[in-house]
């Protein structure tokens, strides 16, 4: 989908927002779980159908090189919802909830930051990992129903090797109205319905689809016809150039290999499935986005719309996020609504920590403290606007992604490198890191590694990764640096 600028759009939005004055605009942030690149504005795969977000996009400024902070749930989202990089609290794993820990307990996160300046704060499913931040009195004003999976087949449709009940993906008789999704919608646009008019508003709303298991209805299957349906591409050698460390971010996990999905012919499934929770997802987007319109709220709301990390879908022989490529970080990212021009898109490179300062500098509220993120608002105005730091993605402490406008450079912590060419490369097949003509690029690039690189925060847990004095942990357990690397056999 191809998106244009257009002079008048632009004067347009600006004059919007003059004419709402000291009016504070309005705020939904929708939020979906696992969502990668297949978006149609972002071009990720061909068969992807989102005309819904991507209609948002067309009316505010679509980002196609955002990335997240931690390619991991929990991380990412407090990450996000504190502008504060992994490194820099030392939340990696999918434990411990931030105000477990005692020195970052009162750290004020967004939506207290926009209730401290008059907002009411409303959230429903999935804003930070599973049930964290579901406590009323501290985290928001209002809360809807939590995301979940459910409903869920009589069995499993898929016998993954890991068991794990979310490894599970296809279609089985079920209604839309019985999906969590449909449910968090169905309570945003209630709200909607029912919000008073003389109060501003930060309204959140995070979808579960399409994280595993990626259940869908038929009529979303119909939607991706099995003989229309393109597997992702891939290189069958493509690990070959990359370092042994490179598997440690993935080492054990209830995500399958690509192998699995070949040999149980569920790689075109599974590609299937998640076409169609997306699909699905996108429908419930425009309900909302239908609701904010239909109570007169759409010309004075911002609405920001992100996903938490990418997904594989085969790509590097894996499925599953836990990476520092570009299907593990590169996330949809749209804003839309006063102050921000419609109908561009920015090929800078953002960072899922800008939303904080952005939003305060949309709402106009004072500027915050002691955030990591910088503001979106200049490529907002202007997509072509350079930024001059890139995208950083931290996975557990010394493993470091640096994403430039051109170049992806990879850092771990045995010190191994990646370095790619994304205009000439841009599925990160060529690993140039270790061809000393690209020495300069890679001292550029190395410079922005974080100087924070906490340990992992008191009692971590899941998907923790400790290197110290040559050896590997992985959850707890000394990896040897000989040892086989799981569930791959060829």
């Amino acid at each position: 989908m191809s998106l244009i600028k257009p002079c008048l759009l632009a004067a347009l939005a600006l004059a919007s927002l003059s004419a709402a004055g000291a009016e504070k605009p309005n705020v939904l942030m929708i939020a979906i779980d696992d969502q990668n690149d297949w978006i149609g504005y972002m071009g990720g795969h061909p068969n992807a159908k989102t005309p819904n977000i991507d209609a948002l996009a067309a009316r505010g400024t679509g980002f196609t090189n955002a990335h997240c902070q931690a390619p991991l749930c929990n991380p990412s989202r407090a990450s996000l919802m504190l502008s504060k990089r992994p490194g820099s609290t030392g939340i990696y794993g999918l434990k411990p909830w931030f105000r477990d820990v005692p020195e970052l307990a009162e750290l004020e996160t967004l939506p207290q930051f926009m209730r401290r300046n008059g907002y009411k704060t409303y959230m429903a499913g999935k804003i930070y990992h599973g049930n964290y931040g579901r406590d009323a009195p501290k985290e928001w004003d209002a809360i809807g129903p939590g995301a979940t999976g459910k409903p869920f087949p009589p069995k499993p449709l898929v016998d993954a090797p890991s068991g794990h009940k979310l490894m599970d993906w296809g279609v089985f008789p079920h209604e839309d109205e019985d999906k969590g999704d449909w449910k968090i919608a169905s309570w945003t646009v209630d709200q909607l319905n029912a919000m008073p008019k003389d109060e501003p508003f930060f309204l959140s709303c995070g979808f579960f689809l399409p994280h595993v298991p990626c259940f869908a209805t038929q009529k979303w299957f119909d939607l991706h016809p099995l003989e229309s349906t393109a597997l992702p591409i891939i290189k069958r050698d493509d690990r070959k150039d990359t370092p042994r460390f490179s598997w440690y971010m993935h080492w054990k996990l209830p995500e399958p290999r690509l192998e699995f999905l070949e040999d149980a012919d569920e790689w075109l499934n599974l590609t299937r499935s998640y076409l169609a929770c997306t699909s699905f997802v996108d429908a419930q987007v425009k309900r909302v986005l239908d609701a904010l319109e239909a109570n007169g709220l759409k010309d004075n709301t911002i609405v920001v719309l992100w996903s938490d990390h990418g997904w594989h879908i085969g790509e590097k022989e894996i499925t599953g996020k836990n990476t520092l490529w570009d299907d593990g970080t590169r996330v949809p990212l749209i804003f839309a609504g006063p102050g921000v021009v419609a109908g561009q898109v920015s090929n800078q490179p953002a960072e899922l920590l800008d939303i904080y300062p952005t939003l305060a500098e949309l709402c106009g509220l004072p500027e915050k403290e002691g955030l990591e993120g910088l503001s979106l608002v200049p490529q907002l105005k202007d997509g072509t606007t350079k930024r001059e730091r890139p995208a950083i993605t931290t996975h557990n402490a010394g493993n470091h992604g640096i994403r430039s406008e051109n170049w992806r450079y990879i850092v771990y912590a045995d010190g191994s490198e990646e370095l790619y060419d994304m205009v000439k490369d841009p599925n990160e097949w060529t690993n140039l890191a270790g061809d000393s003509q690209y020495a300069d690029i890679i001292a550029a690039h190395r410079k922005w590694v974080p100087k924070n690189d906490r340990d992992p925060a008191p009692n971590s847990e899941a998907r923790i990764i400790i290197y110290k004095d040559g050896q590997m942990n992985w959850e707890g357990e000394d990896v040897a640096a000989d040892a086989p690397i799981p569930e791959i056999t060829r």
